[in-house]
């Protein structure tokens, strides 16, 4: 839910030079600088800073292969194998997303998988580990929104709208718009001319390219960073049960809601999950008694997160996925 150690939050010039960011990765500090009524130095030395510090990175996001599919688990281990169990499950390509819940005996997990394959960790490995006591599996109907949608709230929405570029319809994308894309997976805001000189491409055809490939919506980016640098502290999982009629309602209104950073229809009877983060506990009850109640959900399981073990903020290994041939195995209790 927080950390051990201290975080320094971010001031407010920061924090809406990050969410100009978010809505373009590659925006110029000249752009960025005249809609947010701040000098381009200013612009240009803050960015440096953010980037230069690690607090934040900025990253390509790419596109999912059609017939993937997502599994949320809830995993519930034997006190004590929880870190044992949860670092298998991050070695793992096929598991994005791991956290440890506040109470310290459940993962909570994304699996992929390819649709209609029986996956050997959910039916084979995970059943077979002495230290899971039980597995709960939800497939992913629907998606609302995902991680890489999530904004910072601190931008009008007409700052917002004059530093979005509005995507034409998409192109074609060959071997060269791959390339250059690959050189700019882990720093989106690379220069063109270190990008030349890693594909080996003109610097004019990789400008060219660059500034096809933003426009038509092939090159999109996201920021990522710690969310407590923004003063939001409390991270939860919301399993909440919606009756089917107003599924598609409630869910696209909650993946608009300023703390939803993932907002999943699912199977089962909790049937729609939202990822949240807020500034403490009494934020989530309001957002709970009160966004949600307006609602009228059915019914709401609110679990807390105490740990994010793997999630793209930290994790820096391969952007394309690619599903495990031989995992390795998970652990046994003894």
């Amino acid at each position: 839910m927080t950390s051990d150690v201290a975080t320094e939050v971010l001031d407010n010039r920061d924090l809406r030079l990050i969410a100009a960011l978010q809505c373009d990765g590659r925006l110029a500090a000249e752009r960025a600088g005249e809609v947010l009524g701040i000098s381009t130095r200013l612009v240009r030395r803050r960015w440096a800073t953010l980037l230069g510090a690690g607090t934040i990175r900025v990253t390509t996001v790419r596109e999912r292969p059609a017939d993937l599919v997502g599994v949320l688990l809830r995993i519930k281990v034997l006190r004590g194998k929880v870190d044992a169990v949860a670092a298998a499950l991050a070695a793992r390509d096929d598991v994005p997303f791991i956290d440890l819940t506040a109470a310290g005996d459940e993962i909570s997990a994304v699996m992929l998988t390819r649709a209609g394959v029986r996956g050997g960790l959910l039916y084979n490995q995970l059943p077979a580990t002495s230290a899971v006591t039980s597995v709960e599996a939800k497939t992913v109907l629907h998606v609302f929104s995902e991680a890489t949608d999530w904004r910072l709230d601190v931008l009008t929405p007409d700052e917002r709208a004059a530093l979005t570029t509005n995507p034409s319809s998409k192109s074609a994308v060959d071997t060269t718009d791959e390339s250059i894309m690959d050189a700019l997976d882990d720093d989106a805001r690379a220069p063109a001319a270190a990008v030349a000189a890693q594909t080996g491409l003109p610097e004019s055809t990789v400008r060219r390219r660059i500034a096809t490939l933003t426009q038509n919506g092939a090159l999109r980016t996201q920021v990522l960073f710690d969310p407590r640098r923004a003063g939001l502290m409390v991270d939860a999982n919301l399993w909440i049960q919606v009756k089917p009629s107003r599924l598609d309602e409630v869910g696209r209104t909650l993946a608009a809601h300023p703390a939803a950073h993932g907002t999943v229809a699912t199977t089962g009877q909790a049937n729609l999950q939202v990822a949240v983060w807020v500034r403490d506990l009494g934020e989530l009850y309001r957002l709970v008694t009160q966004d949600l109640g307006a609602l009228r959900v059915t019914s709401v399981d609110t679990v807390l997160v105490g740990r994010a073990v793997k999630r793209p903020e930290s994790a820096r290994g391969p952007k394309k996925i690619t599903l495990p041939n031989r995992p390795r195995p998970l652990p046994s209790p003894q």
